[in-house]
């Protein structure tokens, strides 16, 4: 029985530096860094106090006034970037085949803000030992389980198919998209709106990655903050956003003249069974991960024309991943360009992956690949072709994306442009 295919039909994007799928992909491809000083709340106790923002209006994007008041705000992202995503790609829906669209978000944060804000407020901001649960929100128990943000996404579309949330930390995006495929490889459903959000720049998580020091303290200089691959590269800078894609069986969306944006023929994921946040610096777990997508693709390592790198600029995953790609795609490492978004959007955790699959098809749409901003100094240990400052004008018919993230997960992926699969 031959496998059924899988296409993107749809894209819609949240991102810092614009909102929608065509301000988000001119922002990357400028090389024009989202990160500043967080103006969400008073930022001066932390020791990071740079973040990559989304100047997003609720009600501009199409929520109710009730929605933006009571939905978490990586709700309401997941909510705008799905409207986007269904308009661009048409998708029918009918109370007839209602059953036959799933949906399957990623987050790693799920509700964060307002279960922060939630809990102050039962709490009287901290004082209280025994909460008063008078004073929260009749909304209280959607915001402590994440999986309301895909029930909401289902709410909205009507799709009655499968409904799941992937949370795996900052591979849930790209994991989410990869499930959503194997819904629709073995044929449970015709289509999966799938995606990722995630909105954690809030005082819990900045206090978390401060005590870790995984995040970047270059406050003095927040635009130049995020500087993956760079010799003076001193920890990643928090983002936020959404992305989401509407996916279809390739000869269903073919039959009914949807535009085919690009496919996805491979994805796999490995897990390092490590350390929490640590990694071995051979990179073997992501380099198997991308050799079992490109097996899956039926595609050798010398097919890559992009790679859509995790890039955090934190040492440890920058050598890791230099390593990965080395390891997978042998000689052909030194050849293929590759670059991180993260360098532009910050890493918005659990909704980057996603971000990322959406830039991978936009490149291979457009024929050109996103530059790493803010790589001046490039670290001598890290001897691929990161593509510095300037996007690049290059055809891309196969890109990888991949993912990596706390617990030891690794995620790979493959698109291809659908006339070359």
């Amino acid at each position: 029985m031959n496998r059924r295919r899988v296409a993107v039909t749809g894209i819609g994007v949240i991102a810092p530096g614009g909102t929608g799928t065509d301000a988000f992909w001119k922002r990357i491809v400028s090389g024009a860094p989202a990160t500043r000083l967080i103006t969400t709340f008073d930022p001066a106790p932390f020791r990071s106090r740079v973040a990559a923002e989304c100047d997003f209006e609720p009600e501009q994007a199409g929520l109710t006034p009730h929605d933006a008041a009571h939905l978490d705000r990586a709700t309401q992202f997941a909510l705008a970037a799905t409207r986007e995503a269904l308009t661009d790609s048409a998708l029918p829906r009918t109370p007839d085949t209602a059953h036959r669209i799933g949906v399957s978000l990623g987050s790693a944060v799920g509700c964060t803000r307002k279960l922060e804000s939630q809990y102050l407020a039962i709490s009287d901001n901290g004082r209280r030992w025994l909460v008063d649960h008078t004073r929260g929100s009749d909304r209280l128990y959607d915001y402590f389980v994440p999986s309301s943000m895909a029930a909401e996404v289902a709410w909205l579309t009507g799709a009655e198919g499968p409904a799941t949330l992937v949370s795996a930390g900052c591979t849930s995006g790209i994991d989410a998209v990869g499930y959503a495929c194997e819904l629709i490889r073995e044929g449970t459903v015709d289509a999966v709106i799938t995606g990722g959000s995630d909105a954690p720049i809030a005082p819990i998580t900045v206090a978390c990655f401060d005590a870790i020091k995984a995040t970047s303290p270059r406050n003095d200089d927040p635009e130049h903050a995020s500087r993956p691959f760079d010799r003076t590269r001193n920890g990643f800078v928090l983002g936020e956003g959404a992305a989401v894609l509407v996916l279809e069986d390739l000869e269903t969306a073919r039959r009914r003249g949807a535009r085919v944006r690009a496919e996805i023929t491979g994805f796999a994921s490995r897990g390092n069974a490590y350390h929490m946040t640590g990694l071995r610096p051979d990179g073997r777990e992501m380099a198997a991960a991308i050799t079992a997508a490109l097996n899956e693709s039926r595609l050798p390592p010398a097919a890559v024309d992009y790679v859509n790198a995790h890039g955090t600029a934190t040492r440890q995953n920058d050598r890791h991943e230099t390593a990965a790609i080395k390891r997978s795609l042998g000689a052909h490492a030194h050849r293929v360009p590759i670059s991180s978004i993260k360098s532009v959007i910050g890493h918005s955790l659990g909704a980057v992956g996603s971000i990322e699959v959406a830039a991978s098809v936009l490149a291979i749409e457009h024929g050109i690949v996103p530059p790493t901003a803010n790589l001046c100094d490039p670290d001598p240990e890290l001897d691929l072709d990161y593509v510095p400052l300037t996007a690049r004008e290059h055809r891309v018919d196969v890109a990888l994306t991949v993912g990596s993230g706390f617990g030891g997960f690794q995620s790979a992926m493959v698109l291809t442009r659908a006339e070359a699969a």
